[in-house]
């Protein structure tokens, strides 16, 4: 199956499946190999790239939440250009189309970005991050400091003002949005002190659904889902909500395996294994089978072939 996620044009994005990792979750490129299966997604969306290297947040990174987490990660990563140098050619060999998820302050950064990125023939699309409390206005700026970028470009949207941020990108050239970052909370961490992060887990689900909702019926721009997403009953639900494609975030944190057996189900494939068992409980082509697709009954199915029997010998 295709399932085109941008908008129509030459340089739309056209993936295989419908189900690719949020920014942030599977690192740069192949860490995830040994767990799961990457060409059953869609695509690799990489962790947060800025021009210039930026170091890990101080002090407490994840506090458990009752229903969740709160992770506070300082977006480390070493810059574009290193990470281009470390990872390109890894990217080359993996066999599913990458999208550098990259973070800018300003225009100008955008569009020195963008020049590095279009020369780089590994990198299949540009998924832009809007940080929170961006006004409308700012963060459509932004999007035309990409407007030179020749691959797809794809905006993620914060969890707050969401939907007029989303509309501004869209008018300033966005070719599809991502509905959402995961929303922003505060927790009391071990040691007691108040912590500040992004909140993951099952509980946002009904709202980020809602906003997905909201911006598929106000704007024509195609939109991906995110938020939430803890199995394949979920995905289903942001596309039928309208969204073209889903991400997953924290549920491969938990069980790596979820976002495979999530994509081989909307890809048409079933599986028997219960997710989170044990990699050795099945290998490829045991429990698969093609869904929706019915098998007629053999007459030997409904009415039972007569056994033959043996004659018994006489006891001696």
């Amino acid at each position: 199956m295709a399932f085109q996620i941008t908008r129509a044009g030459k340089s739309s994005l056209i993936l295989e499946s419908p189900v690719m990792p949020a920014a942030g979750t599977m690192g740069f490129a192949d860490e995830y190999k040994g767990l799961v299966k990457l060409d059953k997604l869609g695509a690799l969306v990489t962790n947060p790239v800025t021009l210039y290297p930026r170091s890990p947040a101080s002090g407490t990174r994840v506090v458990a939440l009752d229903s969740g987490v709160l992770v506070h990660s300082g977006l480390p990563n070493p810059g574009l250009s290193k990470v281009l140098e470390n990872y390109a050619d890894k990217w080359r060999k993996l066999p599913l189309p990458i999208i550098l998820h990259l973070i800018g302050t300003s225009p100008d950064e955008i569009r020195r970005a963008c020049e590095r990125i279009d020369e780089e023939d590994s990198i299949a699309a540009v998924e832009l991050g809007i940080g929170d409390e961006t006004p409308p206005q700012d963060a459509a700026r932004l999007v035309k400091g990409a407007e030179a970028l020749e691959k797809p470009l794809i905006v993620r949207v914060p969890y707050q003002d969401a939907l007029p941020i989303a509309r501004a990108c869209a008018d300033a050239g966005a070719d599809a949005v991502v509905v959402c970052a995961a929303p922003r909370g505060t927790a009391r961490d071990a040691s007691g002190r108040l912590i500040s992060g992004r909140v993951y887990g099952p509980l946002i689900k009904p709202m980020t659904l809602r906003l997905v909702g909201q911006m598929v019926r106000a704007s024509s721009v195609p939109v991906i889902g995110a938020g939430g997403i803890h199995s394949a009953q979920d995905a289903r639900d942001y596309l039928d909500a309208g969204a073209v494609a889903v991400q997953i975030d924290s549920a491969t944190w938990i069980r790596p395996q979820v976002i495979e057996i999530i994509a081989r189900d909307l890809g048409g494939l079933v599986l028997t294994q219960p997710a989170g068992a044990f990699a050795d409980e099945w290998h490829e082509g045991i429990g698969q089978t093609e869904a929706n697709q019915p098998v007629e009954p053999s007459i030997s199915d409904v009415i039972p072939r007569p056994q033959k029997h043996k004659p018994k010998k006489d006891p001696k």
